[in-house]
């Protein structure tokens, strides 16, 4: 008799629990059929925008939907109201442990897997911590897997000091107008590289395994056991084929003669958030697109991730006597003096948050090797007060026209050295034909390679390493006329 009781409390709670998930079947069905309605009115009325919509049946049908399903759980049991609940709770939960996951693996795609283990182990859920969750478990351990699989820079190199640097000038966003023959072609051909040649060499790095990363990841200072600060070489883990390398721009000024010669006119936030830059066009009209640098390796990023060790991009190199990022914050008579600086503070820091850096280009840029000491002092406190104030502060210091202060090959020694060092700077950049670099105990030296017009039309030989020439020269470059 104990038995067939049991039996059928056993069929009633069987059948509650049907009955339970019947409403739960109902209700989705309800709710597809709900969603289908209102995608299929507004279709619609988007098939004729010049209809005039009501919505007062739309609102009372959400308004019958909603009332029909706070009967439907009026009638539930207290005990099935609770496990319906609980269900929705653990649904959620699931949900949002799924999304964690996936926020988690956007880090590791550019190789920072110590952020995405870490972020998931902040996980704390009703039952406790990340440790409980067997889908959480599994991600780290599959993270972990991967992270152990990296080599030291990538198997491609052994020392940082065999790393590129490579560098650019503001790219030509019109041909055109910059090779129109014109008092400033030859140097647009010698110095500049175009959008379409940035492009093609980007494309060109990255399905050679080539990656960004940043000098600070590059180079960077510790305390050693005796309490001295020094630096050291980084360690950037990769996956096996991967090539390291780093990026600069200089004169990112956007100067006055470069005006009407296709360039871009200044870096600006468009409408998106992200750093974009703008252009005047021949009527005077403004435009804003992907004419430079920033816009363009932003988007490449975006769209190839493991392009960028840990988000780095590259350094932009400003001088000062025409202001910074193409807004004129020299002229303090210019009636938008104070707004200029204002949006070139704005300006920098979205650029920083998205990967890049600043480096002085000196204020003036003159040859630093042949200048005196005391110019060099007012021009890089100048610098400091006009640009620095705005852009932040940065260690970063490239020289005017690649040449280094010092020919040494040794070690910095001098007055000039010595001040930049007090000033804060402590990486040192000229430009060579190929990558060499000097890790000190107190600084960074390291040299820049230009993948300009002359070095692509001059000395291609020394570019054979990057790419193929063939596939990267813009057809509308002119050829050698210097």
């Amino acid at each position: 008799m104990a038995d067939r009781n049991r039996s059928r409390r056993r069929k009633k709670k069987s059948a509650k629990r049907l009955g339970v998930i019947l409403l739960l079947e109902l209700l989705l069905l309800i709710t597809i059929a709900g969603s289908y309605y209102i995608v299929s009115k507004n279709k619609k009325n988007d098939d004729n925008p010049g209809k005039v919509v009501d919505n007062t049946k739309d609102n009372k049908d959400k308004t019958d939907k909603k009332d029909k399903d706070n009967k439907a759980e009026e009638k539930l049991t207290p005990e099935e109201l609770e496990a319906l609940k609980e269900q929705e709770r653990l649904l959620q939960e699931i949900a949002e442990r799924e999304d964690l996951i996936e926020q988690a693996n956007k880090f590791k795609l550019s190789y920072d897997y110590d952020s995405a283990i870490d972020m998931i182990k902040t996980y704390k859920g009703k039952e406790g911590g990340y440790e409980l969750y067997p889908a959480l478990l599994s991600a780290i351990n599959t993270l972990e897997a991967e992270k152990a699989s990296l080599v030291l820079y990538g198997g491609s190199y052994t020392s940082v000091t065999q790393f590129n640097h490579i560098f650019f000038h503001s790219l030509v966003a019109d041909n055109s107008k910059a090779f129109d023959g014109d008092y400033e072609s030859k140097g647009y051909n010698m110095y500049m590289t175009t959008a379409y040649e940035f492009e093609k060499m980007m494309q060109s790095m990255y399905e050679d395994g080539y990656v960004l990363v940043s000098v600070h990841d590059l180079a960077k200072q510790i305390i050693d056991e005796n309490g001295k600060t020094k630096f050291v070489a980084g360690e950037i883990y990769l996956p096996p084929g991967k090539k390291p390398f780093v990026l600069s721009q200089d004169d990112v000024n956007y100067y006055d003669y470069m005006d009407g010669d296709g360039f871009a006119s200044r870096i600006v936030i468009g409408e998106d958030g992200k750093p974009t830059c703008e252009m005047i066009l021949e009527d005077g009209s403004v435009v804003q697109g992907p004419y430079d640098i920033v816009p363009i390796l932003d988007a490449f990023v975006e769209e190839h991730p493991d392009f960028s060790y840990k988000g780095a991009k590259g350094i932009l190199a400003l001088t000062g006597y025409e202001g910074s990022l193409g807004y004129r914050t020299d002229d303090p008579t210019s009636p938008t003096y104070e707004q200029d600086k204002e949006t070139v503070k704005e300006v920098a820091r979205v650029l920083k948050e998205t990967g890049w850096e600043f480096a002085s280009h000196s204020y003036n840029h003159r040859n630093m090797q042949e200048k005196s000491f005391e110019f060099i002092k007012n021009d890089t406190n100048r610098w400091l007060d006009e640009v620095g104030s705005l852009v932040g502060e940065t260690d970063i210091f490239i020289f005017p026209y690649g040449v280094d202060i010092e020919t040494t090959m040794g070690s910095y020694s001098g007055d000039k050295y010595k001040f930049l060092k007090e000033a804060g700077f402590n990486y040192f950049h000229g430009v060579d034909s190929k990558p060499w670099m000097h890790l000190k105990d107190d600084y960074v030296r390291m040299t820049r390679r230009p993948l300009d017009g002359q070095a692509m039309l001059e000395f291609p030989e020394r570019l054979q390493d990057l790419f193929n020439l063939e596939e990267i020269i813009d057809p509308e470059r002119p050829s050698k006329d210097w």
